[in-house]
């Protein structure tokens, strides 16, 4: 009898997806799973790697292994580099140069005594001074050679340097190159077998999915049949259903073997993978330390190189330094013993210069000093030529003026005189038309004849009276006339005298005939024109004779005047003289005398350019400042220009106020002093200050339109 379990129909189990077996199949496994155990691995590998490296670099103290390469420890020692630099051979005059570098300075002779005085031969100094700076140019020479082969073996040094650094480098980047294509190669191997195991899988998962729907396919069609045929034979049905169930134990018990061989298979093949991986992660890790190890010992190389190259470095810059140091050392000796010889030269030349310099200051002081009085007597005699022609300009412009006036009068005469000329010459047409016509007129023509000439003898009574009046006051207006125009005059009134002389032929021819025709009265005009031009020719010569005596006087007392002026100037520059030269031998026998703090500035010339920059300001602030009434009120007047002598003290205030000349005027001696006083002057500038107590200033004061200090 068959139970209720042998009557339930077959469980369907389904088989689990693709996803859950391919994630069941490459499941984390191993040691590294967990996350603290990942960390304190790379800790470790941290921690070690950190420690080989400062073995590496500061093991050499512990004993422990370095990077110090075998070849790099000097096995000898350098002997110490020694230059011996031997100095040429000086000339005769010289003393013998120390034999080597480290022998003792010579001990500097002792400098001349203060009395006494060395002489050198200049050819001698010029001839060592040249030698010296032969030595020095070959010394800069050889040392500008040393310097171009020390910057040449650097240069060298640093090209081969940067050559096995740039191999090294290529060397690297090949090797990292090769590392990463092996890396690529193999990821690209472990990713191919992934997919093949995983297409594998699939394909495997899929027959299975195939093979179990058919089973299930068969198993329905079976169990369709099977129903058909229990409803048609209950025991046939029984012995069926019994069949059915043995078949699907066996069923089952072959999808059980069939699963345990899948998953068999799958932990065969999950295995296979997980060694893949461990292989491809040690063959990664074995490349990553092989790729570290060469760039470590890389590094090692090129740092060794470079150590290397910077200890020859340094040993070629110590020995270049070595070189240096012993030129320099040498070349040091030989300027001191140079500049001591070039010392006692200098001292020798120097004193020879002072003593030349003072005697040359002393003669340029003189020839300055005589200069400026020789200077200052120039100035002076120059002013007053240049007042002379001003004045003879004046007067000449005057006598032009006068000669013009002289020419407009005679003009006038001459006007006048032609036309009495021409009303004589009618009146004689007349009276000869006259007797022409009838000798019964001659009565009626003499009685016209009388009365006309009585009109022209008026008329030319009033004409002289006018004359003599203008005449007159062209005397009195023009009183100082020069002797050329005085004897263009006299040339003029000779020319009129001749012309009326020459008229007064003219006049007499008529009045003969005129005395043919007329008788008595051409007779008695003809007389008493004659008699005025007589007149008139002895009054102008006696006042030309006049006007040149005058001039001649005046021409003489200005003259007289110029010469005493000028002998005076010269007196008082002789008693300049004096007076300096006795300053000066005062000042010599007296040396502790205080005679440099007041000094005289008596022209525009000094050695002091302050001195000079301050008196010349001093003049430009007095000329600026002075007033315009006292300017034009002196240029009204006839005056000599002043001589005048300032004292100023050193905080700007008026010491004294002296007129070595006056101006012959007492209005302008009187102003000049209390204009001074009345004005601010400017303190010294300090160094004036520190020389001087009180400065003397003299100038010449000159009045036009301003007033000019000379």
């Amino acid at each position: 009898m068959q139970t209720a379990k042998d009557n339930e129909a077959p469980v369907r189990r389904p088989l689990p997806p693709l996803a859950a077996v391919l994630a069941y199949r490459w499941r984390p496994r191993g040691w590294l799973v967990s996350e603290p155990r990942r960390q304190t691995f790379a800790w470790s590998v941290s921690l070690l790697v950190h420690a080989l490296v400062l073995s590496l670099t500061f093991g050499d103290g512990l004993d422990l292994p370095g990077l110090e390469l075998p070849w790099k420890e000097r096995r000898t020692e350098v002997p110490e580099l020694r230059a011996r630099l031997s100095p040429p051979p000086a000339p005769a005059a010289e003393a013998a140069p120390p034999a080597s570098v480290s022998a003792p300075r010579p001990t500097p002779p002792a400098p001349p005594s203060a009395g006494a005085l060395t002489v050198l031969d200049h050819a001698a100094l010029q001839a060592r001074r040249q030698e010296a700076q032969r030595q020095e140019a070959l010394r800069q020479e050889a040392a500008r050679r040393e310097a171009q082969r020390a910057e040449a073996a650097r240069q060298l040094a640093e090209r081969r340097a940067a050559e096995r650094r740039a191999a090294a480098q290529a060397a690297a980047a090949q090797r990292e190159a090769a590392r990463q294509a092996r890396a690529r190669e193999l990821a690209a191997q472990q990713a191919a077998a992934r997919e093949a195991a995983a297409r594998e899988v699939a394909a495997r998962a899929a027959a299975e999915q195939a093979d179990t729907a058919r089973q299930t396919a068969e198993r329905e069609a079976a169990a369709r049949q099977d129903a058909a045929r229990v409803a048609a034979d209950p025991q046939e049905a029984a012995r069926q259903a019994a069949a059915r169930q043995q078949a699907e134990s066996e069923l089952a018990a072959r999808e059980a073997t069939a699963a345990r061989e899948a998953a068999e298979q799958v932990a065969a093949q999950r295995a296979e993978m997980e060694r893949l991986e461990v292989e491809r992660q040690a063959a990664l890790r074995q490349a990553s330390a092989r790729a570290e190890a060469e760039r470590v010992e890389a590094a090692r190389q090129a740092t060794a190189r470079d150590a290397q190259q910077q200890q020859q470095q340094q040993e070629v810059e110590r020995q270049e330094a070595l070189r240096r140091e012993a030129a320099q050392r040498a070349a040091e000796q030989a300027q001191q013993a140079e500049r001591e010889a070039t010392a006692r030269e200098e001292t020798a030349r120097q004193e020879i210069a002072r003593q030349e310099a003072a005697r040359q200051e002393s003669a340029r002081q003189q020839a300055a000093r005589a200069e400026a009085a020789r200077a200052e007597a120039e100035r002076l005699a120059t002013e007053q030529l240049a007042r002379e022609r001003l004045e003879a300009q004046r007067q000449a412009e005057q006598a032009a003026q006068r000669l013009e006036a002289e020419q407009q009068a005679a003009a006038q005469r001459e006007a006048a005189r032609q036309a009495a000329e021409r009303a004589e010459a009618e009146r004689l047409a007349a009276e000869q038309q006259a007797a022409r016509e009838a000798e019964q007129q001659a009565a009626e023509a003499a009685r016209q004849a009388a009365q006309r000439d009585a009109a022209a003898r008026q008329e030319a009574q009033r004409a002289a009276e006018a004359e003599a009046a203008q005449r007159a006051a062209e005397r009195r207006a023009n009183e100082l006339a020069a002797a050329q125009q005085a004897a263009a005059q006299a040339q003029a009134q000779a020319q009129a005298q001749a012309q009326a002389q020459a008229e007064a032929a003219r006049l007499e021819a008529e009045g003969q005939a005129a005395a043919r025709a007329a008788a008595a009265a051409a007779a008695e005009a003809q007389a008493t024109a004659q008699a005025e031009v007589a007149r008139l020719q002895g009054e102008r010569e006696a006042a030309a004779r006049t006007e040149a005596a005058r001039l001649q006087a005046e021409r003489q007392a200005e003259d007289e005047a110029r010469e005493e002026r000028r002998r005076a100037i010269g007196r008082q520059l002789n008693e300049e003289a004096d007076r300096r030269a006795a300053a000066e031998a005062e000042a010599q026998r007296n040396p502790s005398a205080s005679g440099l703090r007041r000094v005289r500035l008596f022209g525009r010339y000094d050695p002091n350019r302050d001195l000079v920059l301050y008196a010349e300001a001093w003049a430009k602030r007095i000329e600026m400042n002075m007033p315009v009434e006292l300017v034009r009120e002196a240029a009204r007047q006839r005056y000599t220009d002043p001589v005048v002598t300032v004292a100023i003290r050193s905080d700007g205030t008026i010491e004294s106020v002296t007129l070595v000349r006056t101006s012959g005027v007492a209005t302008i001696d009187e102003a000049i002093p209390r204009l001074v006083h009345g004005m601010a002057h400017t303190a010294f500038p300090p160094a004036m200050a520190r020389q001087y107590d009180v400065i003397e200033i003299r100038r010449s004061w000159h009045f036009d339109v301003a007033v000019r200090l000379y």
